[in-house]
């Protein structure tokens, strides 16, 4: 293979990777202030400049190898790593028939998820699932009906809301979800305590974070002092 066509194929794969890749950015959820798009061209950029710095390197080892075939072999790793980590499972979900209101995936230690959902509208998946996901998913009821024009996600940019819960036995457990609003007149989201409506023999508990053990602590101080919040 001569040195202009490695550079061609090496070229043609690591673009089509990117493009590709920025794609799948315009459907990842964002931060605060950034949209999913505009943190992945950020870490894009820095693959980009890590792939350069490396390529330096790399080309001094290999001398009979073209600086770009390099570029291009090292940028096709690095974006392919990027799109492994934005892989995320399209969920089939299935609801009871009518069904309306809020839907929570909890965070449980079973080893199929559970998406056939309960007439609280409670499902259960694991850590991976759990970590992975955020693209919309596939909505269906027990009829076979598809959901889809009903479902409300969290806000424009983000699909799934993320909750936790406390307590059960001093641990909380975690959820995402979103809602199925069949009346225009529902709350698009609202607070509801899931404790007493899970399964907890396969919950998966994490224990609280500092600042909710400081709200646990000073409720239990004004509680004990006759202080009402």
């Amino acid at each position: 293979m001569t040195r202009r066509t490695a550079n061609i194929l090496t070229g043609i794969l690591s673009v089509g990777l990117l493009t590709t890749l920025v794609f799948r950015l315009t459907n990842v959820p964002g931060g605060m202030f950034l949209s999913g798009l505009a943190l992945g061209i950020m870490w894009i950029i820095i693959i980009v400049l890590t792939c350069l710095i490396l390529t330096a390197i790399l080309n001094r080892i290999f001398k009979t190898k073209s600086f770009l075939t390099i570029f291009f072999l090292t940028t096709t790793l690095g974006f392919t790593y990027f799109h492994y980590k934005l892989y995320s499972p399209t969920l089939t979900i299935v609801v009871p028939t009518n069904y309306s209101g809020e839907v929570d995936l909890v965070l449980a230690n079973v080893k199929d998820n559970i998406l056939t959902l309960d007439t609280n509208g409670i499902g259960y998946i694991d850590q991976w699932t759990f970590e992975k996901t955020y693209t919309r998913p596939i909505v269906i009821d027990q009829e076979g009906n598809n959901l889809d024009s009903l479902l409300v996600g969290f806000n424009p940019t983000s699909f799934w809301s993320k909750g936790k819960s406390c307590c059960i036995d001093n641990q909380e457990i975690y959820t995402k979800g979103f809602k199925i609003k069949r009346n225009k007149k529902e709350d698009a989201f609202k607070f509801r305590s899931l404790i007493d409506l899970i399964d907890r023999k396969i919950i998966k508990t994490i224990k609280p974070d500092q600042h909710t053990l400081i709200q646990t602590e000073t409720t239990i101080d004004s509680s004990e002092n006759g202080i009402t919040k």
